[in-house]
């Protein structure tokens, strides 16, 4: 009996702390209608900087909170506010969810350079060494805070929203900004002090939680992610149903640790615990409404024709030959990793690019296709790659299954939840305790990859081929449902057209396309690990080739140069340990105002020099429109 109760009363902490963590996503979405994906983040972040002011510079505890929760949080949650998301307000929600990935990337990479992770840092509980006995168990009075603080903030944040005029202004602003403005409203002000209450309940969850995990930035960022879980049973919009989720996860998070074996497949569920959760939860949401079309600032980019496409296919591998024979070994694997990531992107490019569907799981597929590919001749032969494609895809099909009832958010958050589960129930159980699988160099008729050059060369011409396939879905049927799909599925439906199956189908492209980059990723590496398809790898992967433009193939190639070549080549001129975090995401943070990317920009650029400016002769006046009316009109009457 003390066991289950001590396990209950751990159970309860940690559902309370992620009732603060998901109290303050939902204030942020309920009053300015983003899904903050860097919630976690901005929590970790005030952590360090509370560790910063207590344990570096020695503040007294209660002058460091203050500093920490009702200056600097709020402060850094309007800053946010003001530079980053009034640009989002507005746009497709796929543009608010890259900004806010961007975001999370950044704030991992500027903690990761401020505070080395090499260094060991902890941070005191509050009352250390204090505690009262409950029922036979020790509870400290960090615990109880814990506990009091979620309490606390339920029931200011209750008042706030619905006894305050402040609070009804945050509600109001979501529902109708405009109509607000003009009911004596100031929406920006209001949208600020709501993104600054999120920060401050992100931080209180991180100082709260610093403690307990330790002065990990992953940590602290990602375990505040499974208050998504939290958020999501009240649907992102109720306070109460929210604190019952995060209360729920908590004490099933507990009982799993103290009742679960401690070995076995079983083991690894209870890390898995909060994102079943979630998927489980988002399973049982209602089916959304079909989303009519709407204009959202973006602009379709010419298809090259198959003459330019061969043309630019020959140039790639004749230049990849060229350049890869001058390069030495360093220089050439980036060379080689760059194209390798952009034949991964160009499965992107189908799936989120024409299809509209988001996927944070893509190197997820990535690994299934590398694990097949490396369990079947170590990878090496064309039946290794064509088994990589099939298994990926096969998993993609049925990971779409769920994902027919969601759009947007849920789809994102549901693809997320899968590639967790993949990293501690699939990769776990198939690399062990960190060991790798061996590939060998593609080979194919007696013809053999192996040298660094030769295989550069075939991963130009395996992309080329790839982009080819990619713009022929484009130019075809299919590729103009997929189009007409992401405009309006309501529009779709209405037509009778099988959105189900197009999903579907989508789906397990993409997923099959992944396994192929796979494949040859891993013929590219010598050797896969479990660390190389972590679910952070396809955020990054994402938001990079959105960087490049994600409607285009072209895109796809910008971003796999811009992780391979691009940050081999910044870490030359800055040396900085969290470059890809930081280059990541201060480029995604961009994408607010050039939804198009790199790609769309330079389309822009070259659609205006195009254009010849109207001449004033050919223009017709006002008074010529109205003789020429006149001579028509004129025999009728």
């Amino acid at each position: 009996m003390t066991e289950f109760l001590a396990f209950t009363i751990t159970g309860i902490v940690t559902g309370a702390v992620y009732a603060v963590a998901a109290s303050g996503l939902v204030v942020t979405y309920t009053t300015s209608g983003i899904f903050n994906f860097a919630h976690g983040a901005m929590g970790m972040l005030m952590a360090f900087l509370y560790w910063q002011l207590r344990v570096h510079l020695h503040w007294p505890a209660p002058l460091a909170l203050i500093a920490v929760l009702f200056v600097l949080a709020p402060l850094f949650g309007a800053v946010i506010e003001r530079i980053l998301m009034r640009n989002v307000r507005g746009s497709d929600t796929g543009v608010a969810l890259m900004v806010t990935l961007g975001l999370l990337l950044f704030l991992i990479g500027l903690a990761l350079t401020w505070w080395k992770q090499t260094e060991p840092r902890a941070l005191p509980e509050f009352f250390a060494g204090h505690s009262v006995r409950i029922f036979s168990v020790n509870v400290t009075w960090h615990e109880l805070i814990s506990i009091a603080m979620a309490g606390v903030v339920a029931v200011v944040l209750r008042l706030l929203l619905f006894r305050t005029r402040t609070g009804i202004a945050m509600r109001a602003v979501v529902d109708d900004r405009d109509l607000t403005a003009l009911n004596g409203g100031r929406p920006s002000r209001v949208s600020a002090m709501s993104w600054a209450l999120g920060t401050m309940l992100a931080a209180l969850a991180g100082i709260l939680l610093a403690p307990k995990l330790g002065m990990s930035v992953f940590n602290l960022t990602f375990l505040v992610i499974t208050a998504y879980a939290a958020a999501i049973v009240g649907q992102l919009k109720s306070l109460p149903l929210t604190f019952a989720g995060a209360l729920a996860l908590g004490l099933g998070e507990a009982y799993a640790v103290g009742y679960l074996p401690t070995s076995g497949f079983l083991s690894h569920v209870k890390p898995s615990l909060p994102m079943i959760f979630l998927f489980a939860v988002l399973l049982f949401l209602p089916q959304v409404r079909l989303r009519i079309g709407r204009v959202v600032g973006g602009r379709s980019v010419r298809v090259p024709s198959w003459r330019e496409v061969g043309v630019a296919g020959v140039a790639l591998v004749v230049a990849s030959w060229i350049i890869a024979a001058s390069l030495g070994s360093a220089d050439l694997a980036s060379m080689g990793q760059g194209l390798a990531f952009g034949i991964i992107m160009l499965s992107l490019v189908l799936l989120a690019g024409y299809g509209g569907q988001t996927s944070l799981c893509q190197m997820t597929f990535v690994g299934i296709g590398a694990v097949v590919a490396a369990k079947i001749s170590h990878g090496g032969s064309p039946i290794g790659v064509i088994a990589a494609a099939g298994a990926a895809g096969a998993v993609g099909a049925v990971i779409s299954l769920p994902a027919l009832r969601l759009t947007g958010l849920y789809l994102a958050l549901s693809t997320l939840a899968f590639a967790v589960l993949a990293d501690n129930l699939f990769f776990l159980q198939v690399f062990g305790g960190g060991g790798g699988l061996a590939f060998h160099r593609f080979s194919i008729v007696g013809i053999s990859f192996n040298g660094d050059v030769a295989y550069t060369v075939l991963l130009a011409v395996v992309f080329m081929l790839m982009a080819a396939f990619v713009l022929a879905i484009r130019r075809g049927p299919f590729g103009r449902l997929l189009s007409a799909m992401k405009d309006s599925p309501a529009a779709c439906a209405t037509l009778g057209l099988d959105l189900t199956r197009t999903k579907v189908a989508v789906f397990a492209l993409s997923a099959a396309m992944a396994g192929v980059g796979g494949a040859f990723f891993g013929g590219l590496r010598g050797s896969v690990s479990s660390n190389d398809f972590i679910y952070v790898q396809s955020l990054v992967v994402l938001l990079l080739v959105t960087i490049g433009g994600i409607m285009t193939v072209l895109g796809a190639f910008l971003g796999g140069l811009f992780l391979g070549p691009g940050f081999y080549v910044l870490g030359k001129i800055v040396h900085l340990d969290a470059l890809t975090f930081l280059g990541a995401g201060l480029g995604a943070m961009t994408i607010a105002r050039s939804p198009n990317g790199v790609v769309g920009q330079i389309s822009g650029v070259v659609d205006r020099f195009r254009r010849r400016p109207a001449q004033p002769e050919q223009g017709i006046t006002g008074v010529e429109v109205i003789e020429e009316v006149e001579r028509v009109v004129a025999p009728v009457g």
